[in-house]
């Protein structure tokens, strides 16, 4: 699934989508994006499309994507810590991160019923935008798409 705020970015499979972040988050690595642009299109799509919910399929996706990097690539794996941040399973908590970025942008934050009715995958990205340098430009057009901005903007 690609959203449609990284449809022109991520769409192609140029860019990381925040589908395969997501699952690269939940097995612990961090692929950059020279080393996603060195792996296949097809390999990309893999990366996208796998599942990556049960135990055996993290270890099946983890396994793939050290493959990938260390055939396709002239770098090392690169592990995320082991404290990782998945505050984006929290349905009952939004994190600092998302109501500092609306704030930044001058529009209201999801509201707690709004935050809760949201897909993991979507809190996800929101958290992804907003503590992101340089991509929080795309924060506002995902709350809108997302349905918790209505004709803002």
């Amino acid at each position: 699934m690609i959203f449609e705020f990284e449809r022109d970015f991520a769409g192609s499979l140029r860019c990381i989508p925040m589908i395969a972040r997501q699952k690269l988050d939940i097995v612990g690595i961090k692929m950059t994006l020279r080393q996603w642009s060195r792996v296949s299109r097809d390999e990309r799509g893999m990366l996208v499309d796998m599942p990556c919910d049960t135990k055996a399929e993290q270890d099946t996706y983890h396994a793939l994507v050290q493959d990938l990097i260390a055939t396709r690539t002239d770098e090392p794996v690169r592990f995320l810590a082991t404290q990782r941040l998945e505050d984006w399973r929290e349905a009952d908590r939004m994190p600092e991160a998302v109501l500092t970025q609306s704030q930044t942008d001058g529009v209201p934050p999801p509201t707690p019923e709004q935050w809760a009715a949201l897909a993991p995958l979507k809190r996800f990205a929101l958290i992804k935008l907003a503590r992101s340098k340089h991509e929080n430009e795309n924060f506002v057009p995902a709350l809108k798409e997302f349905g918790i901005l209505q004709g803002e903007g």
